[in-house]
């Protein structure tokens, strides 16, 4: 049986049941990873030895009749900005190559005592900083859908690891569409949850007041499963919210039959591609069908949402990542005179081009003279981003939008133009800069069968709305069934 190809909550149920064991799901996984990870190269750590002995306790517990995790031998991918520990977190950067963390983050605490099992570390644009994991410092991850492609990013280990079935879901973590767009891109459902609702202890911080962990999984059912894995507050991140979290699997069963769509005409502008355009139209008449009711609404200062993004993101970055100087932890040049040379040495070798530029860009908008001018005046946008939401959402329940403006472009497509590159996020970044929740899945297919993604934003703290209207959508259509041909 080739249990890979199952979603968590039928791995879930087969295995309560007693009908399969966890070795035996593990096991399977495994396999499957060996028949494709060569051509996808989607891990860049994998940890077969714990996650089997982690399988086996809960298999010895079903010999003895003993109630097992509810969630029990589901095997997972982590992307290797969580910190796991006792396995290496690199953030895919040579300045963290072998960097082995003491401590587990909070998200990783939960998905162990739900009973998860970890079967390695998904690649990643280096630090979260790109959108196509070609940033990466040690590997391309290639799309399953089309090998020539990229699978976006910065998550884009995590998204090619579910859509190519080598593991039941994934965790990501998304600053400006790092969950949605490789989620899009590779034909799952992707939700970075609301600023708050999921703790931040234990991923490395790249920028702090837009980062958020979320699920990468097979449909929305399982989005939800996971949610209820890892939401909820944590006394060791002050950003984390004390709002009781729901139960999201639950919400699934309601209509959307009276639903506020709304559709912001700024998402939808010249330059798109018509088969995106195309695909979301037709998703939101789909949803009209099942009884939702299309407002049209207006987010007037999307205009300035990479512009702001691009200065709070780098000039966070740039006081994060000082941190890495080759003193207290990861690599240090092995050749300097004196200090201040080891320092810049360190950081020269060590860092990718994409993150020096980020670092660079972020360093200039704080600095004496400019910081009025760039990062606080960004922060005043921000605000007004903000608002922008808050009254759209005074005449809708949730915004359809398309993920990406394009489907999944060629390696090497964008890389010789960083702001070509930067726009791929253009219409996720909002969200983070808002702090609201929202979804990516599968609307449909290119001609040329690459997936097109479309995404659903909630308003804050609503996550059930956003997966009731994912999932309505989801059942209603069935592309969420298809699987890339490897």
């Amino acid at each position: 049986m080739e249990l890979y190809r199952l979603t968590i909550h039928e791995l879930r149920d087969l295995i309560q049941k007693g009908e399969v064991s966890p070795v035996e799901v593990v096991q399977n996984f495994f396999v499957r990873i060996g028949q494709v990870e060569e051509r996808i190269q989607a891990f860049n750590t994998l940890t077969p030895r714990t996650a089997l002995a982690f399988a086996q306790k809960f298999e010895d517990m079903q010999v003895r009749k003993e109630k097992i995790p509810p969630l029990a031998g589901i095997p997972l991918a982590i992307k290797d900005v969580i910190c796991t520990k006792g396995v290496a977190t690199t953030c895919s950067s040579r300045i963290l190559e072998n960097y082995i963390p003491p401590y587990n983050a909070t998200v990783i605490a939960r998905l162990n005592r739900a009973g998860c099992v970890m079967l390695g570390k998904a690649n990643m644009d280096e630090f979260a900083m790109g959108s196509s994991t070609e940033n990466s410092a040690f590997r391309k991850t290639r799309n399953p859908w089309n090998l020539e492609c990229v699978p976006g990013g910065s998550s884009g280990g995590s998204a090619s690891a579910v859509a190519a079935d080598m593991c039941a879901g994934a965790l990501g973590s998304d600053t400006g569409g790092s969950i949605r767009q490789p989620g899009g891109f590779c034909g799952i459902a992707a939700l970075k949850p609301t600023y708050g609702r999921v703790s931040r202890f234990g991923l490395v911080a790249f920028a702090s007041s837009l980062d958020q962990i979320g699920p990468m999984t097979k449909d929305v059912r399982d989005a939800a499963i996971l949610l209820r894995g890892i939401a909820g507050h944590d006394p060791l991140d002050s950003t984390s919210a004390d709002i009781p979290v729901p139960d999201y699997e639950a919400a699934l069963a309601g209509e959307v039959k009276g639903l506020r769509i709304g559709i912001p005409s700024e998402y939808f502008v010249a330059g798109m591609d018509p088969e995106v355009e195309s695909a979301v139209h037709e998703a939101i008449r789909v949803l009209e069908r099942l009884g939702a009711a299309q407002e049209e609404v207006s987010l007037p200062h999307t205009d300035y949402a990479v512009a702001t993004y691009y200065l709070v993101a780098t000039a966070e970055a740039s006081s994060n990542l000082a941190r890495y100087d080759g003193v207290k932890y990861g690599y240090r040049t092995p050749r300097s005179e004196h200090l201040i040379d080891m320092y810049m040495k360190t950081r020269r070798e060590g860092f990718g081009p994409e993150v020096k530029r980020r670092i660079m860009l972020g360093t200039y908008a704080l600095s004496a003279g400019y910081y009025d001018a760039y990062y606080l005046k960004a922060l005043r946008v921000r605000t007004l981003i903000r608002q922008d939401f808050s009254e759209a959402f005074k005449r809708c329940d949730v915004i359809l939008t398309p993920t990406s403006p394009t489907p999944p472009f060629k390696f090497g497509e964008k890389t010789d133009d960083p702001l070509q590159m930067y726009l791929s996020d253009i219409l996720t970044i909002s969200a983070n800069l808002a702090g609201v929740p929202g979804i990516s899945i599968n609307c449909g297919f290119t001609k040329s069968g690459l997936p097109i993604g479309l995404q659903i934003i909630g308003k804050p703290f609503d996550e059930e709305t956003v997966l009731k209207a994912a999932h309505a959508y989801e059942q209603a259509t069935g592309w969420h069934t298809q699987r890339p041909r490897l």
